[in-house]
């Protein structure tokens, strides 16, 4: 356990995602996390695990080593700001708080501050998502253990600042893209006779099995591709006229307009 006391600022779906992988990874102990909301009942099935729960902020901070930020980005700056007072020495913050930048993070916290922005997705609530972080004022220290930290609710990945809003496409929005994915394949598996219930299944643990071949044999998906598609077989014929029809185009298209999105407001 890390033993360090950690208070969530904002106790919504991801701020409690991310109280509830520490507790079950055992990183934390449900007496070291602490997690602050306007309305604490919507936290009860936290505060029966022995998580404690408040709504002050300052006083959640001031007894905190590490403070994760998960407010909406629109009060952000006037939360913070009227905490600067409640930090102290030795503390790190983490800001999981989508499109603020570090710089205006250490404009409304005190100065020299380690700060740390980290992306997840809403795989994080069963401890598979993968998490970017970037980090200003920080020591190497202070980076591995929020690696660990991370680490506990899936897999991350330190990256440069410049690449956030592309990390939020591609690891965020990804998620999105993934379902819908799965979701068209569960449309023509029910066309081609099966009912709903299994379709879902076979399509979303045939995604699972494909995602793990790369993950946990570190490969390129094009390794496994030509492993399926035997020559005049039914896999490529599927295949080209997915390509026919624009499907690798699509994607890459999808993803560049969210990017473009976020980047162009």
């Amino acid at each position: 356990m890390s033993g360090k006391k950690i208070a969530i600022i904002g106790g919504g779906n991801l701020g409690s995602a991310i109280a509830q992988g520490l507790l079950k990874s055992g990183f934390s102990n449900a007496k070291d996390i602490m997690v602050t909301k306007r309305n604490t009942a919507t936290l009860k099935h936290l505060g029966e695990q022995g998580v404690q729960l408040g709504t002050d902020n300052a006083a959640a901070i001031a007894g905190a080593d590490v403070i994760v930020v998960a407010l909406k980005p629109y009060n952000v700056k006037e939360v913070l700001s009227g905490l600067r007072g409640s930090f102290k020495p030795g503390q790190m913050l983490i800001s999981v708080v989508t499109g603020v930048l570090l710089d205006e993070l250490e404009t409304i916290t005190p100065a020299g501050l380690p700060i740390f922005r980290a992306m997840p997705n809403t795989a994080i609530a069963i401890q598979e998502s993968i998490t970017c972080i970037c980090g200003r004022n920080v020591t190497e220290e202070q980076t591995t253990f929020v690696k660990d930290m991370f680490d506990q609710l899936g897999v991350t990945v330190s990256i440069d600042e410049k690449l956030m809003d592309a990390a939020t496409v591609l690891g965020a929005c990804g998620i999105a893209y993934a379902l819908r994915f799965i979701r068209a394949n569960i449309q023509g598996g029910i066309e081609i006779g099966f009912d709903a219930r299994t379709a879902n299944l076979i399509a979303a643990q045939t995604v699972k099995g494909a995602a793990e071949l790369l993950i946990r044999e570190n490969r390129h998906p094009e390794e496994e591709i030509d492993k399926v598609t035997t020559p005049k077989g039914c896999t490529i014929a599927g295949l080209n006229e997915m390509e026919h029809q624009g499907f690798s185009s699509s994607l890459i298209k999808g993803i560049t307009a969210s990017y473009n999105k976020i980047i162009k407001g």
